[in-house]
């Protein structure tokens, strides 16, 4: 077994953080960008809300990828390099390396700290399978960086599990499977395995991201306190209440923070006064329909497309064919 190698290609930039917070705080709509939801607490509050009753996406995409992992091992190329989108602690990719027989995996997310100790636990599992760690943001697309030295003969399959694609809009979304698309490669059975929350009644969306025991509520709270530690603000978790909402024409929920009362907020060199009832708009979760989501991967220039979801159909897992 070797170590598995690490690359570090995001940098933190504090200017451009601020930058990016403040113009969406300024805004006509307040709005600010969901990977800000997940600091260290953040992502423990959100771990929490998987568990909940209300909101039963991570077990339905689990059902999913149980049931149907035989005939998905079907459609997926043998001897493929897994490129792990948004990795975490590696643990969806792990139940499926070893029924995929997958001849290499790497591990992308935001910082390869996080990813450290995940993929040296992966890999003592996998002793024989080559791994590697990029550290990227790719929200804004996917570039590979070529310290990986992929082989552009061997098939890679993009692993996006998690329904993250919701939280782009339709627009957004079209580009970001389009980078998705290129960085499958030329090599052929190439594609990208995904994961997409389906459409589902109204009140029971609302319910999902506005749980009873008030987690989402904290989850998105917790968002100002860290605002305040990026920007300098002052903003005050009395003042604000978060709710959703379900947007019938975007199919998508919404997440909000809305001003209790009058306030203004506070930062070095400006400030924003929000009026009682204005909002702060954190988060998206576009819904789709299996027809719909596939027409946006054939746009994006994925080929066929196999779809799995569970017997109640409440989510998907998309293999579409680079």
């Amino acid at each position: 077994m070797t170590t598995p190698p690490f690359f570090q290609l995001y940098q933190h930039n504090a200017a451009a953080v601020a930058q990016e917070l403040l113009a969406g705080l300024s805004a006509p709509q307040a709005q600010t960008s969901p990977k800000y939801l997940y600091d260290a607490l953040g992502s423990r509050l959100f771990e929490a809300i998987t568990e909940l009753p209300e909101y039963d996406l991570a077990r339905n995409e689990a059902q999913v990828l149980s049931e149907h992992a035989q005939d998905m091992a079907a459609h997926l190329p043998a001897g493929a390099c897994w490129i792990d989108l948004g990795a975490g602690n590696c643990e969806k990719a792990a139940r499926l390396l070893g029924r995929f027989a997958a001849a290499r995996y790497v591990a992308v997310d935001i910082s390869v700290d996080f990813l450290r100790e995940a993929l040296e636990g992966l890999q003592r599992r996998f002793p024989a399978l080559p791994s590697a760690g990029v550290g990227v943001d790719f929200s804004a697309g996917l570039v590979l960086p070529d310290e990986l030295a992929l082989d552009p003969a061997m098939p890679r399959v993009l692993f996006y599990p998690g329904s993250s694609i919701g939280n782009f809009t339709p627009e957004q979304a079209l580009g970001f499977l389009g980078s998705l698309h290129k960085a499958c490669g030329t090599a052929a059975g190439s594609g990208l395995l995904i994961g997409v929350d389906l459409l589902k009644d109204a009140a029971e969306l609302e319910a999902a991201y506005d749980d009873a025991l008030g987690v989402t509520a904290a989850f998105d709270l917790n968002l100002l306190l860290h605002i305040n530690r990026l920007v300098g603000s002052d903003f005050a978790l009395g003042d604000w209440r978060h709710f959703s909402r379900f947007n019938a024409q975007q199919s998508r929920v919404e997440m909000h923070l809305q001003a209790k009362r009058a306030v203004t907020v506070r930062w070095p060199g400006g400030e924003r006064h929000f009026a009682a009832g204005q909002t702060i708009h954190t988060e998206n979760a576009c819904k789709w329909t299996v027809s719909g989501f596939e027409a946006l991967l054939r746009a994006a220039g994925f080929t066929a497309t196999r779809v799995w979801t569970d017997k109640a159909q409440r989510f998907a897992v998309c293999w579409a064919s680079a």
